[in-house]
């Protein structure tokens, strides 16, 4: 847990901004929902943006590291979890708690009130935390998709890929189609850490812990299955202050062209607090 405390006074120090390149290892599938269905197209395609491209919807990705680092921290029991919608077949439980040192909360952000858990008594919280991580949608870039691939692809930027589920009795096939962005695509990612407290610098190395556990685990649906290994890499980490804002400081590089491993060394770091000035 971090040293935040309920003493702990919020002033806004300056932002992280991390950017980089996210990889397909293998074919991604971030589902766009049953009401996008066209006649002759996948049963279930991938979310596209105006232009039809398809991108990673900062919310998907934030979610997923929200749940790595929950399982991580060992905060996904029903002790420690919250039902945030009840419909049943859709519930939806996440980590939260009350705790001022949950580093969970303050990076993802918590609001007051009163939030069933899945087991044991309802949390009632008077707490509020301004959430300091913000995701942002991540775009393909095109020239990702090199026309090689682009003439084995079942559509300009996607393919299709067939799947059968088999019935252990009857031996009877149920064939599926799921379409994905190839692997080899490339997407561009920025992440952004408000700062609002010295206490703040530490939990950096939970969102780099996060990115981490991701290249172990899946992006997407389907993972089981073979879809969504990633990777990054050429990361970014910039240090923009206070100052910076109010047009009286510059920016500064804290690394570049790194991988996660090397990321994650920096944000580890005795001195890395300390380059937050």
């Amino acid at each position: 847990m971090s040293s935040h405390t309920a003493q702990t006074e919020l002033k806004f120090l300056g932002k992280l901004i991390l950017e980089g390149d996210l990889h397909c290892e293998t074919g991604l599938h971030i589902g766009a929902g049953k009401g996008s269905l066209e006649i002759g197209g996948a049963d279930n395609p991938v979310v596209k943006d105006a232009y039809g491209r398809p991108y990673i919807p900062g919310s998907s990705l934030r979610g997923r590291l929200r749940s790595l680092l929950e399982q991580a921290s060992g905060l996904a029991v029903p002790s420690e979890l919250v039902y945030i919608s009840r419909r049943k077949g859709q519930e939806v439980r996440i980590h939260q708690s009350d705790r001022p040192d949950d580093e969970i909360c303050l990076l993802f952000g918590r609001n007051p009130g009163r939030m069933e858990r899945t087991s044991g008594e309802a949390l009632e919280s008077a707490l509020a935390t301004p959430a300091r991580l913000t995701v942002y949608d991540a775009p393909l870039g095109l020239d990702s998709i090199t026309p090689q691939m682009r003439e084995n692809l079942d559509d300009e930027l996607t393919e299709v890929k067939s799947e059968n589920a088999v019935d252990r009795i009857t031996s009877q096939a149920n064939p599926r189609t799921l379409e994905r962005v190839p692997a080899g695509a490339r997407f561009r990612l920025r992440l952004v850490m408000d700062v609002l407290c010295e206490e703040d610098k530490e939990l950096f190395a939970r969102v780099v812990q996060g990115l981490r556990l991701l290249e172990d685990d899946t992006l997407g649906g389907g993972g089981s299955r073979g879809n969504g290994r990633v990777r990054t890499s050429g990361l970014r980490l910039a240090w923009r202050s206070r100052d910076f804002y109010a047009g009286a400081g510059s920016e500064s590089d804290l690394i570049t062209g790194a991988d996660v491993a090397g990321l994650q060394a920096l944000a580890s770091s005795a001195e890395f607090a300390g380059k937050l000035a």
